[in-house]
């Protein structure tokens, strides 16, 4: 143990007792380890709103090009091209640039009435049953369909698209053991999202799809050329994944929170113009992906200490979110808050899909106090989700009034 720790500052990552409350370990580092070592996984950590926010903008520093997820940068596997999440500029950047044009306001303004008729078609049939599950009724199915619909993928396999991006970020227990032990990163349903951009190259429309398979980035020599087959099927993989997953477990948070906080979820009812502000305080509350890792490209000194170039730094933005220096009174939930948070990162990573995830929490929220005002958690059949990116509820079942 060194001067980073103490022997009551522990955080482990794969352990699911911490990760479904990760609040008060999170403090603990906030306080007694701002620069966090754990040697059994060989990893830092920063905790702090002032750290996370500084290192989240540094990416000369703290770099996502061997990937995001603690598993995967310390196995060293190489990160297939389109994969913008996992990259660093220049690549970045024109990637970037292409894929910034997917969540325009036109292209959300015209996704929001489909959103809203996939919420309806999933709520409506359990409208008089007294009882339904945000995730399992509504948080798997309603981001999946409409991103489903703007990439232009068939109902019949967006349910299996989603399933198998479960699987591949699912954490099981013992997965510490398996830890630096991936081989290759396989971004998840190549081989059905292949069978559609063969097809649609055919067959081209307005959707994202056929706009990806034409498009055009400028490499580094100013040549211009198309995307490739692999940027292509990676760029869907991405979006199809990172486009329902977060907002899955954002929607779950609503549904947790406005129970434990029944006073605040009757003014939302009567007043809906509190929504969006509501999304905010639940993503700073909660945030669905709180942590990301980069791989350390440069040493970097924090609090007397020395951060070895080659490291593994875990960026604990949803730590951030709670950290008392930041925020007055930061454990509670209020949606009359106005405070910005690192729900969806800043700088170079700014969470491309945010305005897509904040039309469907918003439109998710509104339908279901259309239909219910009340409900109420049944947490003795509630169930955790663990995966290495994201956290959230894999069931959340409520009782309605």
């Amino acid at each position: 143990m060194d001067a980073t720790t103490k022997p009551d500052a522990y955080y482990d990552p794969y352990d699911f007792a911490i990760d479904d409350d990760p609040y008060p370990v999170w403090q603990r580092l906030r306080d007694e380890a701002p620069l966090y070592h754990n040697e059994k996984y060989n990893f830092y950590a920063l905790s702090r709103y002032a750290d996370v926010a500084e290192g989240i903008m540094d990416w000369r520093t703290y770099r996502s090009g061997r990937g995001t997820v603690l598993d995967v940068i310390s196995s060293g596997v190489p990160i297939p091209s389109g994969l913008v999440l996992w990259e660093d500029p220049p690549l970045h950047d024109q990637h970037r640039r292409l894929l910034s044009k997917v969540f325009t306001p036109r292209r959300m303004a015209a996704i929001e009435p489909i959103a809203r008729s996939f919420t309806a078609d999933a709520l409506d049939p359990l409208r008089d049953g007294g009882a339904f599950d945000f995730i399992e009724n509504l948080g798997a199915w309603m981001p999946m369909r409409t991103i489903g619909a703007l990439l232009g993928i068939p109902e019949q396999d967006q349910e299996i698209m989603r399933d198998n991006t479960d699987k591949a970020i699912a954490l099981r227990p013992g997965a510490p053991d398996r830890h630096g032990a991936i081989k290759e990163f396989v971004p998840p349903n190549l081989e059905l999202i292949a069978e559609y951009v063969d097809w649609r190259a055919q067959h081209p429309t307005g959707d994202l799809m056929s706009d990806l398979i034409n498009a055009e980035v400028e490499d580094e020599d100013g040549t211009r050329r198309p995307l490739s087959r692999t940027e292509v099927l990676t760029y869907i993989s991405m979006i199809m994944g990172a486009g329902s997953e977060t907002t899955t477990r954002l929607i779950g948070f609503i549904g947790q929170l406005l129970s434990d906080h029944p006073d605040q979820r009757r003014r939302i009812a009567a007043d809906r113009s509190l929504i969006p502000n509501t999304v905010e305080e639940v993503l700073r509350y909660e945030a669905p992906s709180p942590v990301q890792a980069r791989y350390v490209a440069a040493d970097a000194e924090y609090y007397g200490r020395t951060v070895p170039e080659g490291s593994v730094m875990l960026l604990l933005n949803g730590s951030a979110n709670r950290d008392e220096r930041r925020y007055p009174d930061a454990d509670r939930f209020d949606i009359d808050r106005q405070a910005g948070h690192l729900g969806f990162g800043q700088g170079l990573h700014f969470c491309l899909g945010a305005s897509l995830a904040r039309m469907e929490a918003r439109v998710a929220l509104d339908e279901i106090l259309n239909r219910w005002p009340d409900w109420e958690v049944d947490y003795t059949r509630a169930v955790r989700a663990h995966t290495s990116s994201v956290r959230g509820w894999a069931k959340l079942p409520v009782r309605t009034a």
